[in-house]
């Protein structure tokens, strides 16, 4: 499996006239090698794969990447004369560096590699954009991880709570069912505080008549599930009823249009148009979704700018919203893959609105 994404990476680097590659960015580091800590280099070439690490790591190296990768010990830092004799070596003469990852310490260095460097991020990063079977096997998972937790969540959250409260029970309940890690910082806006997209878990207690929108996903051998839902606790008004209704219609209107190889724009269009047509576009603010993989955030994304087309492969989250200052928020949100022939919804928690 490393050698087969080393040599797509290979292959399109070689059309670009690139004979190497220098990888220093954690998730490519993993996805490329399989190794989980960014302290090492990569260096790869059409016919050599090669990982730099010191002592500390070597052993960690040699259980996780090796045969596709040869291990090198180096000094800690690893020296830029240490790099170089990797790259003489391997015969590179133009090499490509991730731009878009590297300090301005870091690229001065570089400048003293005997290579042209070439900045290919998009390239480099490009290489993860449709995943593989295995991938898509740990995504499903990371996802049921979030469904097992949502659904444990639901039977034990109740008014009086706060929202930190909320999201530390969360948290544990995604271990404990599972999960590596949180994939990213776990949001609960309750009330008011739903308004605030990416609201961080306060003091806040859970009233009667709140919506309460929860963002969370997990990792599950470092892939990632994101998903949101929005619960109400004890009767919400008609408002809030209405705004869950439409952000629902939308949500369920762009799953209907979703199919492969469209514009991730024409997709964030479909659910835009439900929620501006019901007389709230202003309160959409945010894009449609985002891919996701190793990263929460990746190619494709959904929006009203994006030109990224959704092909066989890639993932997109579906997540519309409508956001309203100072009485509160609604999101709905599920993970997708796209198929040959549709896609793969990996969410399996109901959307209706659940009353605590």
């Amino acid at each position: 499996m490393l050698k087969e994404r080393c040599s797509k990476l290979m292959a399109a680097l070689e059309k670009e006239g690139v004979d190497g590659a220098i990888i220093t960015h954690g998730t490519n580091i993993r996805y490329f090698s399989n190794f989980t800590s960014d302290e090492c280099v990569l260096v790869i070439s059409a016919n050599r794969r090669v990982l730099m690490t010191d002592f500390r790591y070597t052993i960690q190296a040699k259980e996780l990447s090796a045969p596709d990768f040869e291990i090198i010990e180096t000094s800690r830092a690893i020296a830029t004369d240490e790099i170089s004799a990797v790259l003489k070596d391997m015969g590179v003469k133009r090499c490509a560096f991730e731009d878009g990852y590297l300090t301005v310490r870091a690229f001065n260095n570089y400048k003293e590699l005997p290579v042209e460097l070439v900045p290919m991020t998009y390239a480099i990063d490009g290489a993860r954009l449709v995943k593989d079977e295995y991938e898509i096997e740990c995504l499903k998972k990371a996802q049921a991880i979030a469904d097992e937790a949502f659904a444990d969540l639901i039977t034990r959250i109740h008014a009086g709570m706060t929202e930190k409260e909320v999201a530390n029970l969360l948290d544990h309940l995604l271990r404990v069912h599972g999960a590596d890690e949180n994939s990213f910082d776990t949001i609960v806006g309750s009330g008011p505080n739903g308004a605030l997209c990416h609201a961080t878990p306060g003091p806040r207690k859970l009233t009667e008549g709140d919506l309460v929108v929860i963002d969370f996903g997990c990792k599950y051998m470092g892939y990632c599930s994101d998903m949101t839902r929005t619960i109400a606790i004890g009767e919400p008004c008609d408002e809030l009823k209405k705004i869950y209704g439409i952000v629902l219609k939308a949500q369920l209107a762009a799953l209907e249009a979703l199919k492969p190889n469209m514009s991730a724009k024409a997709l964030d269009g479909v659910a835009r148009g439900v929620i501006t047509e019901a007389g709230y576009g202003p309160t959409f603010g945010h894009s449609l979704g985002h891919g996701f993989g190793l990263d929460i955030h990746e190619a494709p994304y959904a929006s009203t700018r994006s030109e990224d087309t959704l092909i066989p492969g890639t993932t997109i989250t579906v997540e519309p919203g409508i956001y309203v200052e100072g009485l509160g928020g609604v999101r709905i949100e599920d993970d997708c893959v796209l198929t040959e022939d549709g896609f793969i919804d990996l969410a399996h928690t109901r959307k209706d609105m659940i009353i605590i």
